[in-house]
């Protein structure tokens, strides 16, 4: 008891980048949940209002007394009517002239009203009737939850730059944004943070003169606009101090000396982005450019905090046992590393595909995805390739939402056509992903273990996982019965969330006293603990990702005003050619853009160019899917593979690096997702042209 106590006063200890940073954005992730959720309560109360007292609707307000008089004597009135007579300056009696009112019709319009007067004050009483306090008490917890879900839609924007600049901060305090290779020199950590600190002080004056341009404009700024600006002002205020204050606190365990060119690829991505567009729009005269890109983040602000959702459900994963689990069912079989990687990659094509995004999904399980691979005897190089790709091959699969914002941006597809060859196009990758990793440099054995042995040691593996369904079928079924919300690529970011809470609790629960039930693991830490922990992680993370997807629109920006894209012909006489030249182009936009703007940008120029060439729409997307893919896998960028290093840490990568052999084995974490993808993409962008082009 006394050990319990303990640990749980040293749970209460935070530092101070908890307090300021992890604390907060784990606040605002939480409020995200919950502003998207009361949605659903507010629309099933309004439901249940209804089935409880018909014409709810009504009672949702206080009933107002008519003013009219239900006792009006209709005689009196007629005769008053038809003494009126019209005034001397009525425009329309000069222009029509009077004509005799008819007592028949002004009676029967008398008549008329005071029906209808009757009525109101009839439906007044009933209505005042039927408030009672059970109804009035029901109304104010409703109309309570309406605020909230009204509130929570108005502050999407604020919560989306908070979290951005707060958690931006944190990541340049602990030195986690994404680049090429990590500091490990001091010119490495001056370079970096010198050009950051530029970079960042380019992003605050270019949001200082958006403002400015934006009050002098003719059209008048909402105070919502105004708040806003202030907002990114401030955030990048802060994250300039906060690189300066980086540049001069050199930390002790960076080696002496360093070489330039080494330098240069440990600068952030966001900041060489930065740099890129922050430069053109200058030289262009629009300096506010930057401001105006990062701006258009509010137009997809759910999209992008649903990120940061997807982010955080991952590392709560990371807390948990399930993974260790999931793996353990597997093990019976005594699967070679090469065939368990396979097995890997396959059954995370499921959740990439609710995430829409290989490098979120890479970010969020990639850490969990290495270390039960090297857990179960994998090589570095085999489960680093692994990692990188698991997030690959489920973007074309039910209901990726990238998938369905092709569809809403392109009248030619529908997501019934995307998604149906989107199942061939997955049945091709993971054949093309094993046929590569069993055959190509396959160091082991392939010896499974009798069905006889593995089977039943299968079973009683699957055992511990049972509560786990139970948990997440408990979830869905309250969201599915309760709030009449099914499991969708809509409603997975606010799901998501309170599965891995509650298996959160339920471990905390079950496992508090326990000090692990499998080899290797650590005894559980609770609640507290692991929430913490999780928030911790997915601070660093969402700041490093978001900010560098928010740049990767500012780039969008200058390939769209630069007008590059008119530069290439507008239509081909061979849809062959065309075809080449869309590899190569949707390839290169792949290794420098994140899915989601990508997709606008193509939409916006790329397509028009394919379709006219005699490109079928839909196998024009299929292609831009897995081309992107192949982009996020190609240096000299490979984006996953920074996600995955980001997320497996620098050490791993390291002790990769330092493996011998031939230049495959040396190299396999780059060459083996570029040959299976590689062989894929030409395969979906070639093969159907020979029975239509």
């Amino acid at each position: 008891m006394s050990q319990y106590v303990a640990l749980s006063k040293v749970g209460m200890r935070r530092s101070g980048l908890e307090w300021f940073s992890s604390l907060p954005a784990c606040l605002l992730l939480l409020a995200v949940v919950i502003f998207s959720t009361s949605s659903d309560i507010h629309n099933q109360m309004l439901r249940g209002g209804e089935q409880l007292w018909s014409g709810y609707y009504k009672l949702r307000m206080d009933p107002v007394a008519p003013t009219c008089d239900a006792n009006r004597n209709i005689d009196a009135a007629v005769a008053a009517e038809l003494a009126e007579k019209p005034a001397k300056d009525d425009p329309m009696a000069a222009l029509l002239g009077v004509k005799e009112k008819d007592p028949a019709d002004v009676r029967l319009s008398i008549e008329r009203a005071v029906a209808d007067c009757r009525a109101a004050h009839e439906s007044y009483i009933n209505l005042r009737d039927q408030l009672t306090p059970g109804v009035k008490a029901y109304r104010a917890v409703e109309l309570f939850v309406a605020d909230l879900t009204a509130f929570g839609l108005s502050s999407q924007r604020y919560i989306l730059v908070i979290l951005v600049m707060l958690c931006a901060v944190t990541a340049t305090l602990t030195r986690h944004h994404i680049a090429m290779r990590a500091m490990e020199t001091r010119l490495d950590y001056t370079v970096s943070h010198t050009l950051q600190t530029i970079a960042n002080a380019m992003l605050l004056g270019s949001s200082v003169i958006f403002r400015q341009s934006s009050l002098g404009a003719e059209t008048s700024v909402s105070t919502e606009e105004l708040l806003l600006h202030n907002f990114w002002i401030t955030g990048f205020a802060c994250l300039t101090l906060a690189s300066l204050y980086r540049l001069f606190r050199v930390p002790d365990d960076l080696k002496v000396g360093g070489s330039l060119n080494k330098a240069f690829l440990a600068v952030p991505l966001y900041t060489v982005m930065c740099l890129i567009s922050g430069t053109y729009f200058m030289l262009i005269g629009h300096s506010s450019g930057i401001g105006i890109y990062l701006g258009k983040m509010m137009e997809l602000a759910d999209m992008f905090l649903n990120v940061g959702l997807y982010v955080w459900v991952g590392m709560m994963l990371k807390q948990t046992r399930l993974a260790t689990l999931v793996f353990n069912v597997f093990r019976p079989w005594r699967m070679p590393p090469e065939l368990l990687a396979v097995v890997a990659v396959l059954v995370a094509a499921v959740p990439t595909a609710y995430t829409g995004a290989s490098g979120i999904f890479v970010i969020a399980a990639g850490a969990v995805i290495y270390s039960e691979l090297r857990a179960a005897g994998a090589r570095r190089q085999l489960a680093l390739a692994a990692t990188a790709m698991s997030g690959s091959l489920g973007v074309v699969l039910r209901p990726c939402l990238l998938v369905v914002v092709i569809a809403y941006l392109n009248r030619e597809v529908t997501t019934d056509e995307l998604f149906g060859w989107g199942i061939w196009v997955f049945v091709l990758t993971a054949t093309m992903f094993t046929v590569v990793a069993l055959t190509v440099n396959r160091e082991s054995k392939f010896n499974l273990a009798p069905s006889s042995e593995a089977l039943p040691a299968m079973i009683h593996a699957f055992r511990p996982l049972i509560p786990y369904v139970l948990v997440i079928v408990a979830v869905v079924l309250l969201y599915r019965f309760a709030l009449d919300v099914h499991m969708d690529e809509f409603s997975a970011p606010r799901l998501l969330p309170v599965i891995m809470l509650a298996i959160l609790l339920y471990e905390h629960v079950s496992l508090k006293n326990s000090k692990g039930r499998t080899p290797g693991e650590l005894s559980h830490q609770g609640l507290e603990r692991s929430l913490r922990g999780a928030t911790n992680d997915t601070t660093a993370e969402i700041g490093a990702l978001l900010l560098l997807l928010g740049l990767s629109v500012s780039i969008g920006g200058v390939i769209e005003r630069s007008h590059i894209m008119q530069s290439f012909p507008q239509a081909f006489d061979s849809a062959w050619s065309a075809m080449l030249l869309m590899v190569v182009i949707l390839v290169i936009l792949g290794m420098i853009m994140d899915a989601f703007g990508a997709v606008i940008l193509v939409t916006a120029t790329v397509a028009t160019i394919a379709y006219s060439s005699g490109i079928h729409p839909v196998h024009f997307w299929m292609v831009t899917l897995v081309a992107f893919e192949l982009g996020y896998l190609s240096p000299p960028v490979a984006l996953n593979h920074l996600l995955t290093r980001q997320v497996v840490g620098e050490a791993e990568f390291a002790a990769a690096d330092e493996q011998t052999g031939t230049f495959y084995q040396r190299y396999e974490r780059i060459i083996m997702p570029l040959i299976a993808m590689g062989i894929s993409l030409l395969v979906v962008a070639f093969v159907p042209l020979m029975f239509y082009a």
